[in-house]
């Protein structure tokens, strides 16, 4: 059994992120990766995605974006090659294609159970990522046979879903991209929505994301807000990496069918809710609040007047969006689960989860000698952001330091 001071499980972001602040620190670690560098974005995105953060915000600790296009989004081969460059870089003690198996407490720190023997470490941290699992909903047992189903961890690409209408069940970044795409395939597609977050992709000449950042949203603690567990559970912006405003509005112009939040699956039939109106209302007003912030920042730093503020069309409802689709009739060959994603700590032997299995911890601390990295708003509103990895690694990695009995610098 090999005995560690440190080990980081997960090469992505995180993992890497934490392995340059740990060495920073002169903290002997290793970091054990189930597949290769950047294994999530390798196999589990589908070929067209992009960032939907610009490539200017893809700062790793000790590497800042220095290419010919920040104003642009990163494809996942140039996400894949940037992440591994990165890994080369800080020279990350790698162990890849090691599968851990399971992690209990033992002796004074934590036994780690993988496909390439046992280990012991005093500290351990978790940095797997918030987005391993799709959830699909209950009532997805109900529907019809000979319906293909897909989650954004399986799809890949349009063509891969049989000829004929689609379904598409969420209205947050990962709904509404496939959406289009699928659309733009030119097969008809239905969009299920329900609460969501709608902005612009650019605001007053710039990214949405860079005037997040100045007022200082992104950058925003977790114990600076009142209700963390609300905002936990806020959906992701409808964001694609493109130029453009990617909303309900864009969706219809391109044929999309929107209709209301999928509320069950009875007798082959889908069954919406008729708030889409009241969601969508909602969504306009939080939108607008978010410009009202961003235009008061901007007077107050004598920005006001460059480029004069702007508000956007309300987005259009249907008149009377249908409450129900026959699933069975013919009209949907195929449903789309874009429900979003949950961690998955099967492999952690600890009683650190709550009554609905989800992992308690304190700003990523879970318990002395145990953390986690990349979950939603785990210690700043940008923790599962590329550009969020660093900032709560130098944190993390000061809280390790302390636990091994050691001072930062």
């Amino acid at each position: 059994m090999r005995c560690l001071s440190t080990i980081i499980i997960g090469a992505g972001q995180c993992g890497l992120a934490m392995s340059a602040e740990l060495t920073a620190r002169s903290v002997e670690h290793v970091v054990l990766e189930r597949g290769e560098v950047a294994n999530t974005w390798r196999t589990e995105r589908w070929d067209s995605l992009r960032l939907l953060t610009p490539n200017w915000m893809s700062r790793l600790p000790g590497q800042a974006y220095d290419g010919p296009d920040p104003d642009g989004y990163m494809s996942m081969p140039e996400i894949i090659g940037r992440l591994s460059a990165y890994a080369g870089r800080i020279e990350a003690p790698v162990m890849t294609g090691v599968s851990v198996r399971r992690v209990s407490p033992g002796g004074a720190g934590w036994r780690i159970e993988t496909t390439a023997g046992n280990f012991m470490c005093r500290s351990l941290v978790m940095a797997t990522g918030a987005c391993n699992i799709a959830t699909v909903p209950g009532c997805a047992a109900g529907v019809p046979p000979g319906i293909s189903m897909a989650t954004p961890v399986d799809y890949r690409r349009p063509s891969d879903l049989p000829e004929g209408g689609v379904l598409v069940v969420g209205g947050s970044a990962t709904g509404v991209q496939l959406a289009r795409e699928i659309r733009l395939s030119g097969r008809p597609v239905v969009l299920s929505v329900g609460e969501h977050v709608r902005v612009p992709r650019r605001y007053r000449g710039r990214d949405i994301k860079w005037w997040m950042e100045a007022v200082g949203l992104l950058d925003q603690r977790y114990d600076e807000v009142d209700d963390l567990a609300r905002v936990r559970r806020t959906p992701s912006l409808q964001l694609a990496g493109m130029p453009g405003m990617l909303d309900l509005n864009a969706l219809g112009a391109l044929g999309v069918e929107v209709v209301g939040r999928l509320v069950g699956i009875r007798d082959g039939r889908a069954q919406f809710s008729g708030a889409l109106a009241n969601h969508c209302a909602m969504a306009d007003l939080k939108m607008n609040r978010l410009l009202a912030l961003i235009d008061d920042w901007a007077m107050r730093q004598g920005l006001d007047g460059a480029i004069e503020p702007e508000r956007f069309e309300p987005t259009r409802v249907p008149a009377s969006p249908r409450l129900e689709l026959d699933l069975a009739g013919g009209e949907i060959a195929s449903i789309v689960w874009a429900t979003g994603f949950r961690p998955d700590f099967s492999w952690l032997d600890a009683p650190v989860f709550d009554r609905k299995g989800r992992l308690v911890h304190d700003g990523g601390i879970v318990l002395p000698g145990l953390t986690v990295m990349g979950l939603p708003f785990m210690r700043r509103r940008k923790s599962t952001l590329i550009d969020g990895a660093g900032a709560d690694a130098r944190d993390l990695a000061d809280h390790v330091l302390a636990g091994l009995g050691r001072r930062a610098a």
